[in-house]
């Protein structure tokens, strides 16, 4: 019968440090993991502040047109609030805002902007939404559009709807 060998006592194990293998190295990698997370989440918040100072600044392709006719200048402010929708059918950036703010500096309410759901059109139109063909026609003589046309639409909670076209230029300041 074979003899077994008699077992040595083994050395005390040095104690492991918290939070699992590796001690030091670890931490370091964690550290270093959350800076690079960190810096990831600072690229991308400076990003999205870049992208939405963009779309709010001054648009530099709108430049306004010659000086626009005695009517168009003196164009009557609404009798009573008109909501307005002003939407930019052209791929220039920026135009609805300025119609907006055309629109706003003589009395209308624009309660709505944005890009036209159909793409380019070459020429604008003032479309009046509950029948109020006057307010439309006024929204039209502020901003210099000489089309006009109903279309009922009672889902929408606003008189008029503003489409430029690539015809559209921004009247002057008086």
């Amino acid at each position: 019968m074979p003899r077994s060998r008699p077992k040595r006592a083994s050395a005390p194990s040095a104690p492991r440090a918290r939070g699992g293998k590796g001690g030091a190295k670890a931490s370091r990698w964690q550290t270093l993991g959350l800076f690079v997370t960190l810096l990831a989440v600072a690229a991308l918040v400076g990003s999205l502040a870049w992208g939405v100072w963009e779309h709010f600044r001054a648009p530099s392709a709108v430049a306004p047109a010659p000086a626009p006719a005695e009517s168009t200048r003196r164009a009557a402010a609404p009798a009573g609030r008109v909501r307005v929708q002003v939407l930019n059918a052209t791929p220039t950036h920026g135009l609805a805002r300025v119609a907006t703010n055309v629109l706003r500096d003589r009395g209308f309410d624009v309660v709505e902007t944005g890009n036209a759901p159909r793409g380019t059109l070459p020429a604008s139109v003032v479309i009046d939404r509950v029948g109020n063909l006057e307010a439309a026609r006024q929204a039209a003589d502020a901003l210099g559009i000489t089309r006009v046309e109903t279309r009922r639409d009672p889902g929408l909670l606003l008189d008029v709807t503003v489409v430029l076209g690539s015809d559209w230029r921004a009247p002057a300041t008086p």
